[in-house]
């Protein structure tokens, strides 16, 4: 897919755009190489590919990286809460803002 001069005037009117014609020109350029890429990208034949969690995992199994969740903190909710304006059973006081 390209597009033409015109396409790029559409676009500039929907956009509400002042471009000047060399910026037009580079808008074009810049976009048909955008889809030319993507054109490339489809051209890639993936069937038989199992879509990936993260790209770590076509090389590397990265579940092994990841760290165990447990707690490295100690329970500092007291001393957070002392600067707070309000605070009721362990909770900051907020106003209201929704009525």
């Amino acid at each position: 897919m390209a597009l033409t001069p015109d396409d790029i005037g559409r676009l500039q009117h929907l956009a509400r755009l002042e471009l000047q014609p060399a910026e037009s020109e580079r808008m074009l350029t810049q976009i048909n190489g955008f889809f030319s890429i993507v054109e490339a990208m489809r051209a890639v034949d993936t069937s038989g590919l199992e879509p990936l969690a993260h790209p770590v995992a076509a090389i590397d199994d990265v579940q092994l990286r990841l760290r165990e969740d447990t707690v490295s903190e100690t329970n500092q909710r007291e001393a957070n809460q002392r600067s707070a304006p309000a605070v009721e059973r362990g909770l900051f006081l907020v106003p209201k803002v929704i009525e």
